[in-house]
């Protein structure tokens, strides 16, 4: 199996050459395992942030944000957080968070305690953000800032200072250069190679264009749709059209990403869609992204109904899709807001990376970790996923699973706990399809204590740690748990059962692992039983 880390590698250098923040990650599904149900195989962690609603640099784990928009990783490896309540643009290096750009002391608070922004250029630690929510990089080092509570789009050059490109702090839907054009709530930017920044219009439910020279233009058509908000009271609101791009339309476009072409990925949140801008062909289609029912809105409603689904692109179902991340197969990792899900989009299926439709911060396996209002994603060159997780006011990581390295492909029959290769006196095998391995080695790998008994003429494995008992019988297709506080056990009828052979009793490793909290997977080419602790909090 090819590294991974040679994947990602390679494919940041393609990014560098291209000048896009989000372009061309990593070949995931080509190098990646897969779960039973299809999924990569990935550990969640917490990457920096405690959680706490705060703004403390310092270590890594013990630092904290407000609500996190955006994230994206710089040439030395550093990551830059936009601290979008805070008002700061953070950096992530050497296990550390420090500020990039903003006033590292609070200033001024508004009346709920909650620090306030503000609209200045200067050296990077005196100019002032309001609410800055998407970030970019291009392949000078500049760093391009969607400044969406100043309507503006702020960079941040390689010397630390601080200009704004394009708007003027004034809510409004003009083009024009420079501080002559407004814009409203832009929430994400993607810069090419050459210069020309993409902004996600947001409220203006428009993609603009900056030119190099500063100028602004719109590309797609304003909506015409309006709806009473309050009685007597009527706004617009986005639409829903593909085709020509002088005439689609989008409703609140909240992520960019560019693709190997130059072409754009979009976020339509409102729509509850992944569209794409052929920009040479001057085409917009959708590439994932359903509604249920003949109705895209409902009335007086603002957006398409969310809903979440995974399968063939056009019949899956996101809900307030964000920030998007452009990976070297040409798939496209989306941060599913309020599905609270890392989702992966690639050959006309969607798949989840990550996370559950549940709130919550554990961390753990895929299918085990817990997200709040994720808001963007990228592939780092390590070859990790870095995850703005918004409304836990943290930073996470997925790191794709690999087998220990000392794993060789000799068919036989091994086991690994997490990365390391668990060592039997004896060799696993298959018995009627299941792994039987020897029940001493396991269950002390784990903690477990291995005791013997008989009960009515039958032969008892019981394995204790703490107040759990579990207890398999020679011969019998059944597990029984029994925990403290509970007067009986629960017991769990299997298809195959423990036998003793040459001495040693041989259990079904998958009903062992499962009745102790683990995760287990089959890992198929090198013959290997994969056990991984599910969910755990750091």
């Amino acid at each position: 199996m090819k590294p991974l880390k040679h994947v990602f590698v390679s494919s940041l250098i393609a990014a560098t050459f291209l000048g896009g923040s989000s372009a061309l990650a990593a070949g995931l599904s080509a190098d990646a395992l897969l779960s039973s149900n299809g999924r990569i195989l990935s550990d969640v962690s917490t990457f920096a942030g405690s959680g706490d609603f705060e703004d403390h640099n310092g270590a890594a784990l013990s630092a904290a944000f407000r609500a996190p928009g955006s994230v994206v990783q710089l040439a030395d490896g550093s990551i830059l957080v936009a601290d979008t309540r805070n008002h700061q643009i953070r950096k992530i290096a050497g296990g550390n968070v420090t500020t990039f750009a903003g006033p590292e002391l609070i200033v001024s608070k508004n009346s709920n305690g909650f620090p306030t922004g503000g609209l200045l250029d200067g050296k990077a630690n005196e100019a002032f953000f309001n609410e800055p929510t998407g970030l970019a990089v291009d392949a000078k080092g500049n760093v391009y800032v969607a400044d969406s509570g100043n309507n503006a789009i702020r960079r941040i050059d390689a010397n630390g200072q601080v200009t704004t490109l394009a708007g003027n702090g004034v809510l409004g839907n003009k083009d024009g250069k420079g501080a002559s054009a407004s814009f409203n709530h832009p929430t994400d930017v993607a810069v090419t190679a050459d210069g020309i920044v993409y902004v996600a219009d947001s409220l203006n439910h428009v993609i603009r264009k900056i030119a190099v020279d500063g100028s602004v233009s719109t590309l797609n058509a304003a909506t015409g749709r309006a709806i009473e908000i309050r009685p007597g009271e009527a706004s617009f609101a986005g639409e829903y059209q593909d085709g020509s791009l002088l005439t689609a339309k989008f409703n609140e476009p909240s992520g960019l990403a560019l693709d190997s072409k130059g072409n754009l990925y979009v976020s339509d949140t409102g729509n509850q869609r992944i569209r794409y801008i052929d920009l040479k062909a001057g085409t917009v289609s959708t590439l994932a992204g359903s509604t249920s029912g003949d109705v895209l809105y409902a009335k007086n409603e603002l957006y398409a109904s969310g809903d979440y689904a995974d399968g063939d692109a056009l019949k899956a179902k996101f809900d307030f899709p964000k920030g998007l991340a452009v990976t070297s197969e040409g798939g496209v990792l989306i941060a599913d807001s309020l599905n609270h899900a890392v989702r992966y989009l690639l050959n006309g299926k969607v798949t989840t990376i990550a996370g559950t439709v549940k709130t919550g911060e554990s961390d753990g396996v895929e299918q085990a970790a817990e997200f709040y209002r994720p808001s963007d994603v990228l592939v780092t060159a390590q070859g990790n996923i870095v995850v703005a997780d918004s409304l836990n006011n943290k930073v996470r990581k997925i790191a794709p699973y690999q087998l220990p390295t000392n794993i060789g492909n000799d068919k036989q029959v091994k086991v690994v706990s997490g990365s390391s290769l668990i060592s039997f006196d004896a060799q696993p095998e298959f018995q009627d399809g299941r792994t039987m391995v020897p029940v001493r080695a396991i269950s002390e790998t784990f903690g477990y204590e291995v005791k013997y008994a008989e009960r009515a003429g039958k032969s008892i494995v019981q394995l204790t740690k703490g107040d759990a008992t579990i207890e398999l019988t020679i011969g019998e297709k059944s597990i029984s748990r029994k925990d403290a506080g509970h007067n009986t056990a629960v017991t769990i009828e299997t298809d195959v059962s423990p036998y003793v052979k040459q001495g040693r009793t041989y259990v079904p490793v998958r009903f062992f692992a499962e009745q102790i909290g683990l995760d287990v997977q089959w890992d198929a080419p090198h013959q290997t039983a994969i056990l991984r602790a599910k969910s755990y909090l750091k």
